[in-house]
């Protein structure tokens, strides 16, 4: 058997453990949103006891990744007709 360690993020000790509830407000969702990120591992969660928690700097990093860069057009050349 190997020894897997593992590895775990550095967290700030001073960084607010969100609820589901507390999350989905900031993301403006219903709090099944956050639980579903955290039951597909697409968000980093902290387990309290039996209780699963989003750290407000995993929350931020999410938003983050998720802007999209407006697209700017330089010119439009119109279409000939055929």
């Amino acid at each position: 058997m190997t020894n897997r360690r593992r590895t775990t993020p550095d967290l700030d000790p001073n960084d607010r453990l969100l609820t589901y509830d507390q999350a989905a407000e900031i993301l403006n969702t219903s709090p099944r949103f956050p639980r579903r990120l955290v039951e597909e591992r697409r968000i980093l969660f902290v387990r309290v006891g039996r209780f699963n928690r989003i750290p407000e700097s995993a929350l931020r990093e999410f938003i983050t990744a998720g802007v999209v860069e407006p697209v700017t057009l330089h010119s439009i050349t119109p279409r000939r007709a055929a």
